[in-house]
């Protein structure tokens, strides 16, 4: 029986990358991912090489069930330049320090957008709907929209294998969120942009782009979508003590523009000190506090300091594996 293998790449387009993806068909094929064979594609046409030499490859880097196509994978690959080193556009090439001492869940938030309409469902032409307050974790048809589409999506990565951990609305109308937790940075990135790629292509049968800006609505006082990267190490898992956890906070302060370089694109619009945002050009934390650049969440408290920290600063559609790559250096740095 024939197999189909998407595989599913991050284009080169500036300042925020788009997914990729085209279809081989293997016969035989064992399902696993030492089998799924290099390809190569046209990256003059995503921004990634030049007409004239245009070719780059695509290494598989992590293969799960395709479950609305039968017998089909989703290939997950990095983008490489034809003498097989790492394009300039491969993030996940940046973790340079990958194993399961670093543990990544990271909160994704996204706006459905009308594809007619070009507003989020909810919202009526030429107006808003009421203000925020009744739209988080919302249940009933005049505050919850888009549900068919988010259960969908749930269904589809839970039948794929991927580790979503729950969903729930946000607090702005039309916005929701899902959560994804891996041991590993690679292993997480992986599977965010696989869950990112299902989620777009789920949109697609529901009439919905995905919206990934983290501000989509603009200078409004509707709340941005962001990418909390929760995140513990051994040390903060177990050390019991708070003053690791405040080596890695003021580490995190120290390092600002090395975090926000790669936190996401116009996060500006989003950092601006209010809708449960510490203002982009300064840095504080505390404990169970969302208006902060860092949360200690209070269980990491009654644990006895042993847990993890969000980093709420990350924007919706940054690259979660650069994203894990500055938080371990910057956690290493922080115990060294």
């Amino acid at each position: 029986m024939k197999a189909k293998l998407e595989y599913i790449w991050l284009d080169g387009y500036e300042p925020t990358q788009s997914l990729r993806s085209k279809t081989m068909v293997r016969s035989d094929f064992s399902g696993k991912l030492e089998d799924c064979p290099m390809w190569v594609f046209d990256g003059s046409s995503t921004e990634q090489a030049e007409g004239g030499n245009s070719d780059c490859l695509l290494k598989p880097v992590a293969i799960i069930p395709d479950p609305d196509r039968n017998n089909g994978y989703l290939v997950m690959t990095e983008v490489l330049n034809p003498d097989g080193s790492a394009h300039v556009s491969n993030g996940r090439a940046t973790i340079d320090d990958d194993d399961d001492d670093f543990w990544f869940g990271f909160e994704q938030e996204y706006f459905l957008w009308d594809v007619d309409t070009k507003l989020p469902p909810g919202f009526p032409h030429g107006g808003y709907p009421g203000p925020q307050g009744p739209y988080y974790c919302s249940v009933g048809c005049i505050n919850a929209f888009g549900r068919d589409c988010v259960e969908e999506h749930m269904d589809i990565c839970l039948e794929a294998g991927l580790n979503v951990e729950g969903i729930n609305g946000e607090v702005a109308c039309g916005q929701w969120e899902f959560q994804i937790f891996a041991k590993g940075a690679k292993k997480a990135g992986d599977e965010l942009w696989l869950a990112r790629y299902l989620l777009d292509r789920t949109g697609e049968k529901f009439g919905y782009v995905i919206n990934w800006h983290p501000k989509p609505l603009g200078d409004t006082d509707w709340n941005g979508s962001g990418m909390h990267a929760n995140f513990s190490n051994e040390a903060m898992r177990t050390s019991g003590k708070e003053e690791t956890f405040t080596k890695i906070c003021e580490s995190f302060g120290r390092n600002i523009q090395r975090h926000m370089s790669v936190y996401g694109a116009e996060n500006d619009q989003r950092l601006t000190g209010k809708h449960e945002t510490q203002s982009i050009d300064q840095f504080s934390y505390g404990v169970s506090d969302r208006g902060a650049s860092i949360r200690i969440p209070v269980s990491t408290v009654a644990d006895g300091w042993k847990g993890r920290l969000e980093d709420r600063r990350t924007a919706s559609n940054a690259d979660p594996y650069k994203v894990a790559a500055a938080i371990i250096k910057t956690s290493k740095e922080a115990l060294s």
